[in-house]
């Protein structure tokens, strides 16, 4: 069977899930059921952190402040999502026209398929990272043998939550915590599959930045029945399609990443803060195994955004090189001239920006690592 999307059946189900793609029919129920859940769950973090604010251990209040910060930015994605929906509708339009104009050329169709079959290994190994978290950061609490019955504690919840009613019974309390598993779980899919289409779009992208490239190296005076003007407007088109098409990925993502910028900087540094206070206590390999992969997918999730800015800056550069490299010094002064378009456009990469304030790259993650280091320092120092 051919494939004719970038985008394969999980992702479309994840998006679909979150009100996201075009055309789902049952969309505004999706967007109720997570506006009124995420809201309820942040509420139950925002009273644990002001009731226990000056009685809890500094290691419970980084938990609470970690999970809160993680409903808080789904909430905020959905957000962003769906007041630009036209947005990404076009984004999928976009990616349908692409593939319709590989369908007549092997070389363009291969290397468009090339990259959708990656970005499904992303997309699959995503969502079993987030799957995996999310299963060792609840197991603990909830195959723990709690007495419910003792007054004298509280409840052990997955999250650090009041709870807005007194929970009396056992069955109760359980039904509670499998209910709070069953409910992190799609927030843990749909937090890695917004970030997983970020690299699906900038592998889209890549392709057909190297079909341009390919195009270029073809472009030849030896072509016999082929007009150079033609196939130089041709690429030109190209080049245009794909200046536009990242401009809405920087549109649609720009302020996911100021909010990502900020947060997991918060998160790594709050989130190192637990796994350092928690080696050497008596429940040192619980709290670990809870925290460990918890602060590997936000530090995932920071380098997935920088990595994606970084790596279609350099792709970019790669189509003045492929314009230079092609035998243009062959063709005649009136057809060479128009590559100069393409080379000056190219000097101008196209890049992610942080709430347009800088570009997205590994510079940028080094930022954010050099500055949660910083903060969690000072955290030790005040402990």
């Amino acid at each position: 069977m051919v494939r004719k999307s970038t985008f394969n059946r999980t992702l479309k189900f994840m998006l679909a899930l979150c009100g996201i793609w075009p055309g789902t029919s049952y969309v505004l129920l999706c967007r109720i059921f997570w506006m009124v859940s995420l809201t309820v769950v942040t509420f139950c973090h925002y009273r644990y952190f002001v009731t226990h604010l000056y009685t809890a251990e500094v290691l419970d209040l980084m938990s609470c402040l970690s999970s809160f910060l993680a409903y808080s930015k789904l909430i905020i994605k959905f957000t962003v999502f769906w007041f630009n929906q036209q947005k990404f509708a076009k984004i999928v339009a976009l990616i349908a026209e692409d593939w319709n104009d590989c369908a007549n050329n092997d070389i363009s169709m291969r290397e468009t398929e090339r990259k959708a079959k990656m970005s499904d290994r992303i997309t699959n190994a995503v969502v079993i990272l987030h799957t995996m978290t999310i299963v060792a950061y609840c197991l603990g609490i909830i195959l723990a043998d709690a007495d419910i019955t003792d007054t004298t504690k509280e409840p052990l919840w997955v999250n650090k939550i009041q709870i807005p009613f007194d929970v009396k019974t056992q069955s109760t309390y359980r039904i509670i915590l499998i209910a709070e598993f069953l409910f992190m779980v799609p927030c843990g899919w749909v937090a890695g599959i917004t970030n997983s289409l970020l690299l699906t779009l900038i592998l889209h992208t890549a392709g057909q930045i190297e079909i341009m490239s390919h195009w270029l190296a073809q472009l030849s005076c030896k072509n016999e029945g082929k007009s150079i003007a033609a196939t130089t407007s041709k690429i030109i088109q190209k080049h245009q399609k794909i200046i536009k098409f990242s401009r809405h990925i920087e549109s649609l993502y720009t302020y996911i990443a100021l909010l990502q910028f900020v947060s997991n900087t918060i998160m790594i540094c709050s989130l190192g803060f637990v796994i350092v206070t928690a080696i050497g206590s008596p429940n040192a390999v619980e709290q670990l195994l809870q925290s460990l992969l918890f602060y590997t997918i936000t530090n995932l999730e920071a380098f997935i955004f920088c990595y994606a800015g970084e790596y279609l800056n350099n792709k970019s550069r790669e189509i003045g090189v492929a314009a230079y490299n092609c035998e243009w010094y062959d063709l005649k002064s009136a057809e060479s001239r128009l590559l100069l378009f393409i080379i000056v456009r190219s000097q101008k990469q196209l890049s992610l920006t942080v709430g347009k304030l800088m570009d997205l790259s590994l510079q940028s993650f080094t930022s954010i690592m050099n500055t949660s280091g910083s903060y969690l320092s000072v955290l030790l120092a005040m402990q």
